[in-house]
C-alpha cells in the first residue's frame, strides 16, 4: 500500500514538472515583440478603454438631447400657463 502511495506521488510530481516546463517554453513564445505587437495593444486598448468612453459620449448626448427637449415643453407650457 505504501508503494503504490510513493509511485503515484512519484508520477504526478513528474507530470507536474513536464507540464511546467512545456508552459515556460511556451510563455517565452508568446513574451517576442513583432510587428504586430502594437496592433494587438491596439485593439485591446479599443475594447477596453476607448469602447467605454465611446459609449459614455453617445449616452450623456442622448440624455442631453431628452432634456433640451424636455425644457422646450416645458418652457411652451409654462408660457400658455400664464
Amino acid at each position: 500500500m505504501n508503494r503504490n502511495w510513493v509511485r503515484v506521488t512519484l508520477l504526478m510530481l513528474g507530470i507536474a514538472g513536464i507540464s511546467t516546463a512545456q508552459a515556460a517554453v511556451d510563455s517565452y513564445r508568446y513574451a517576442h515583440v513583432t510587428i504586430s505587437t502594437p496592433w494587438y495593444i491596439f485593439i485591446f486598448l479599443l475594447m477596453g478603454v476607448f469602447a467605454p468612453f465611446i459609449l459614455m459620449a453617445i449616452l450623456a448626448w442622448r440624455v442631453a438631447m431628452r432634456k433640451s427637449e424636455q425644457d422646450a415643453n416645458d418652457d411652451g407650457k409654462k408660457h400658455l400657463e400664464k
